[in-house]
């Protein structure tokens, strides 16, 4: 923080608010809580006031300062917002309220984003490992640099402008990821055409099972090994990497290597989108039984065109009619049921032309994957230089 700006300890400019609830049984009472690293205050949930009598509440007032004892080393501090003025917290969130003299509340909201401050929060936690808690004598102690209010509130007007173009870059960003997707989807379902219309113009309906073959690779499991595992977004988010399956540990005896270009799916996510194709990245890697797999004939259809038509959320529910669980989140689809799933199937000019714009939307994907790094680090970057008196 600034060394030329005047030094104070923050029981200087905040005082503990002693607001206590009086809990009426018959009310409902909005329960509030913090999110970690300044990701904001929210709504834990409604409480009923039947729940809450004989325990005690404090009376949470918007433009408060409210910090978690447990996980302010975790950077878990923020404001309360005009939306959850008069919620409710337990004595595990502190309230301050501050002086309106010398601190604007956004000033010190947006530095208790800082590692230095949170560095301040650790040093003043103290525990064992599992009930490490901020001390609030010791919180109260902690010297910040406080600007005069005019400095306060030209640095929070700066720090919002950036934030701003931060969050604004990563809406334009979604957007476009957004409507790579909508255009792959139109693409390969054509909506505006009639069943009549897709036949004039080249398409054929076929069940899935015509235009793949089933692919199965299965290893026997060594003791002495560790295996590249791989699992499915749900939503069409495609493959991530999980971590490794050590042979030594797991109970499975055999697993199902994976190939690049193969259509896979997990058995128990299909129902919301967990459907993807094989990357170069995945190649070689395991799976379970619970994901299998297709290679889709060359002659019929291209991968770019299976990709693209199971993006789109309408043929989780159809694929998925009829499986069976242990209720909606356990509903397995299995094999048979995407076999007999029919489909509407482009000629494969119109399939080259899908690969095309799919080739485009990866890109953006990519584009957007390699700038978050950087976004992500340039708000906390700005922080650190506005505290330290360099904005």
């Amino acid at each position: 923080m600034s060394h030329s700006w005047p030094v104070v300890r923050l029981g200087e400019v905040l005082k503990r608010r002693e607001e206590i609830a009086v809990i009426d049984s018959e009310q409902s009472y909005r329960e509030i809580t913090v999110r970690l690293w300044g990701k904001g205050v929210v709504l834990r949930g409604m409480a009923a006031g039947s729940q809450l009598i004989g325990s005690r509440r404090l009376i949470a007032h918007m433009g408060d300062l409210i910090v978690s004892k447990i996980d302010a080393r975790n950077g878990a501090i923020g404001l309360i917002p005009a939306e959850l003025d008069g919620g409710v917290v337990t004595q595990d969130f502190p309230l301050f309220t501050h002086d309106p003299a010398c601190l604007e509340p956004t000033f010190l909201a947006w530095m208790t984003r800082t590692g230095d401050f949170v560095q301040l929060c650790q040093k003043a936690s103290e525990g064992s490992t599992n009930r490490v808690r901020l001390k609030e004598d010791r919180f109260l102690r902690m010297e910040i640099s406080l600007p005069p209010l005019e400095e306060q509130r030209r640095i929070v007007s700066r720090i919002e402008e950036v934030a701003t173009c931060v969050g604004a870059v990563r809406r334009l960003q979604s957007e476009a990821a957004q409507g790579w997707t909508d255009t792959c989807i139109a693409m390969a379902h054509r909506p505006d055409l009639s069943d009549a219309q897709r036949e004039e113009l080249g398409w054929r309906y076929r069940r899935f099972e015509d235009l793949v073959d089933p692919y199965e690779d299965a290893v026997q499991v060594e003791s002495v090994r560790q295996y590249p595992n791989v699992g499915i977004y749900s939503y069409a988010r495609g493959l991530f990497t999980k971590p490794p399956i050590d042979g030594a540990l797991t109970s499975a005896n055999i697993l199902y290597r994976v190939r690049s270009g193969l259509f896979i799916y997990s058995r128990l996510f299909a129902f919301e989108g967990a459907y993807g194709i094989v990357d170069d990245d995945f190649d070689g890697a395991f799976v379970s039984n619970e994901y299998p797999m297709f290679r889709p004939k060359k002659s019929a259809c291209t991968t770019a065109f299976l990709r693209a038509h199971f993006m789109a959320p309408h043929v989780w529910g159809k694929v998925a009619d009829g499986s069976r669980g242990l209720g909606d989140r356990r509903q397995r689809v299995q094999p048979a049921q995407l076999k007999a799933y029919s489909l509407w199937v482009p000629p494969m000019e119109q399939q080259a032309r899908i690969g095309s714009v799919m080739d485009l939307h990866g890109a953006t994907i990519r584009i957007g994957a390699n700038s978050t790094p950087s976004m992500d680090a340039l708000l906390p970057s700005i922080l650190d230089r506005a505290f330290r008196g360099e904005l």
